[in-house]
């Protein structure tokens, strides 16, 4: 199994276990002002963990991917971010 490979799953366990650690953390509060709080800064952490696992996933295919396919990818993941921000 390749590393990058293992890195990104290893990311995405971490991602999923903080998502059900919120979600436990909003059921044991019980107050919908906590559980906004809490679902707020998992809107910082999605971002972040997909710009890792796409980068560590395209430093893993830099070698059987051109240039112009690794700009497009970046520039579709910026094009998410930006929808993210967008009202």
């Amino acid at each position: 199994m390749e590393t990058a490979l293992i890195y990104m799953i290893l990311l995405r366990f971490l991602s999923g276990s903080i998502e059900i650690t919120a979600a436990t953390l909003m059921l044991k509060f019980n107050d919908l002002e906590k559980a906004f709080y809490i679902n707020t800064l998992l809107a910082l952490v999605g971002p972040c963990i997909l710009l890792i696992t796409t980068g560590i996933g395209i430093s893993g295919l830099s070698e059987k991917i051109s240039f112009a396919k690794m700009i497009c990818l970046f520039g579709g993941i910026v094009l998410i971010l930006i929808s993210l921000k967008m009202k």
